[in-house]
């Protein structure tokens, strides 16, 4: 069991001018303590959470003892967005807040932890856009910087997909169901759901299996999140850009000690690859040590929660050295 620890933030002032004078970071450590192994920091993607080993941990396929990420080895830590429920937390005006905000409390938080160097920085979806504006930020921050299907900006189509869910949420009846519902078209490919449900029905319920699927998903999401938590996610997944103050991001990335290692899904709907791809293109002229990395699956976005062995094989060289 490892329980969810917290730290107090004082006197918190976000690039908008919000102002806290206090702010709790939750957090989770798992395997080793944190002053005796290597720190791997794992920011968690929109609707989880720190909770990324152990019995429920949404990656302990790859984390835990013996495994990839080996607990046995490694002090693995997992901050919380702030705002994103755990412990009743959220916040009523979430445009407060944009991913450079939370990279700063992360940052903040290795700090109150006596953590000034880790080994690697891992991401999520949009925990690897906050790892990114984390590497910007403190460039000499960690050895490695994994983002994994994630883009150090938020494109058009980014853009028109946090648009349309707050058109769902503001508008809905059942806003959390039904912003999951479309997220999860983006999450996964139209292949995926031929490959699971092949037009299958749920006699019981008289509708297609993947009608049932998405259901599911709407209500278990309803039931654990708190729609103001929802609010802020999605608003923070428009906010993503490590060019806000006017730096290109070849500048920014190029000042990046860390070995960075792009994961990218070929059939991703939602980040697509062509972002990595092009971030790779810019920058292998520029810095030696950047590397693309593709996972080939049909499952799309959600392909790095699923496919696990592939997973093992790009990671295993970075972990188990």
């Amino acid at each position: 069991m490892n329980p969810i620890q917290s730290l107090s933030i004082k006197d918190v002032k976000t690039a908008t001018g919000a102002f806290h004078d206090k702010l709790n970071l939750f957090y989770q450590n798992f395997g080793q303590p944190l002053d005796k192994a290597p720190v791997v920091l794992i920011n968690h993607s929109l609707t989880g959470d720190a909770d990324v080993a152990g019995q429920k941990g949404w990656w302990k396929e790859l984390v835990g003892a013996e495994k990839t990420i080996d607990t046995n080895r490694y002090a693995v830590l997992a901050f919380n967005i702030p705002g994103n429920g755990v412990e009743g937390q959220t916040f009523s005006n979430p445009k407060d807040f944009h991913t450079g905000d939370i990279a700063l409390l992360f940052l903040k938080g290795l700090e109150l932890l006596g953590i000034s160097k880790i080994y690697a920085l891992i991401g999520g979806s949009i925990g690897g856009r906050i790892a990114w504006e984390m590497a910007v930020i403190a460039p000499q921050l960690t050895q490695y910087l994994i983002p994994i299907a994630a883009d150090w900006k938020a494109n058009d189509w980014i853009l028109a997909n946090t648009f349309l869910q707050n058109r769902i949420l503001e508008n809905s009846n059942n806003p959390l169901e039904d912003a999951r519902i479309h997220a999860m078209l983006t999450y996964r490919t139209p292949q995926s759901f031929n490959y699971r449900f092949g037009r299958t029905k749920n006699e019981e319920q008289g509708i297609y299996n993947i009608e049932s699927w998405l259901i599911h998903h709407g209500k278990k999401l309803a039931d654990r999140f708190q729609l103001e938590a929802y609010v802020l996610v999605n608003h923070l997944l428009a906010s993503i850009n490590i060019e806000r103050n006017g730096e290109k991001a070849i500048d920014l990335i190029r000042k990046i000690d860390a070995e960075i290692h792009l994961i990218a899904v070929d059939s991703d709907l939602f980040f697509a690859p062509f972002e990595d791809q092009k971030t790779y293109a810019m920058m292998k002229p520029e810095k030696e040590t950047i590397f693309y990395h593709e996972l080939k699956s049909i499952h799309g976005h959600d392909a790095f929660l699923i496919e696990d062995h592939l997973m093992e094989q790009i990671l295993n060289p970075l972990f188990k050295n």
